[in-house]
């Protein structure tokens, strides 16, 4: 039964944002232009740290390199089909299309909780341990949790999209949302929730909460060190050093956990879009603000390599 209820559903229909054909306009016209600077602006910390020899061997700015790509596809798995479905009649999504768009946001957003976990292990070496710091932070070491983080969030991803490609829908298939979300789908499914796929959801919160718990312990370290410092302006400078990684995990978590760590009576689907439109629109955006707007040395990077494309421009 459960087979054959599942090859009936071919496609789902997302219904968005509905409003006047100028609200849609308004909101194509920001969402298009917020994508495209969240593009842009990753793009330019990827190239900047690959130019400049003394970023691309930092461990810092490899995380941030890892990060700024990740957030790249982050966005463009939800953003364009919503962008495309503003101008269509029908705002339909195949069922493997779904599917898709399910696994690709979940991994890539449990790499991200991978890296920032392996950022904050970084920001745990420099404050606690500055002497060994370069014998600690190694560019092995930091390309292997980079790539350690992507495998990981990947593999995670795929257990997160076995028990969702066996659910069955026998009622409306109109997803309450922009994009293929899990919690729309169970909302949606007439399923029963079966004891393995209970293992499965709750071995991915043991990841997921063991990420977090690793980052909280970091900065556990970190703040006590930090209240050792004897000098007001050592202090400063050791907090502005995690500053932007600590306003990034915050944001972050606090979108995930408000959004997932509920349960499913409690979801406002109205409130819950424009939360997800936060964490998967604006906050790819705001994360490579937040590291290079108070980063100087960043700053003066691409200062330097804008200077020298001036010159080679002016040389022709």
């Amino acid at each position: 039964m459960a087979g054959q209820n599942q090859t009936l559903v071919t496609e789902f229909l997302l219904i968005g944002f509905p409003g006047s054909s100028w609200m849609q306009l308004l909101t194509f016209i920001v969402f298009f232009s917020v994508h495209t600077l969240t593009i842009a602006a990753n793009m330019v910390i990827i190239l900047i740290v690959r130019v400049d020899r003394r970023l691309c061997c930092t461990p810092m700015y490899i995380f941030l390199s890892h990060l700024a790509f990740l957030e790249i596809w982050y966005t463009t798995v939800t953003v364009p089909k919503m962008l495309f479905d503003m101008y269509t009649v029908r705002r339909a999504i195949s069922f493997a299309g779904c599917f898709v768009q399910v696994y690709f946001f979940f991994a890539l957003g449990l790499t991200e909780m991978f890296l920032l976990a392996a950022m904050a292990y970084d920001r745990y070496a420099a404050i606690c341990h500055p002497l060994r710091y370069n014998s600690i932070m190694t560019c092995v070491l930091c390309r292997n949790l980079s790539h350690g983080s992507w495998l990981g969030g990947f593999i995670t991803g795929l257990m997160l999209l076995s028990p969702q490609s066996t659910l069955d829908f026998c009622g409306s298939l109109s997803i309450n949302h922009f994009f293929c979300d899990i919690v729309a789908l169970l909302k949606l499914s007439c399923s029963v929730i079966h004891p393995r796929d209970i293992v499965v959801f709750s071995l991915i919160w043991i990841i997921i909460l063991h990420s977090l718990f690793l980052t909280l312990v970091s900065y556990s370290y970190i703040v006590r060190t930090i209240r050792r410092i004897p000098s007001a302006t050592g202090r400063w400078k050791a907090v502005s050093t995690c500053a932007s990684h600590l306003t990034v995990v915050l944001t972050f978590y606090g979108t995930v956990i408000f959004m997932y760590l509920r349960p499913i009576c409690t979801y406002n689907f109205q409130m819950d879009k424009v939360v997800s439109v936060f964490y998967a629109v604006v906050t790819p955006l705001l994360n490579p603000m937040v590291y290079t707007l108070r980063n100087m040395e960043f700053r003066n990077s691409f200062r330097k390599a804008w200077m020298r494309r001036h010159k080679f421009n002016q040389g022709y």
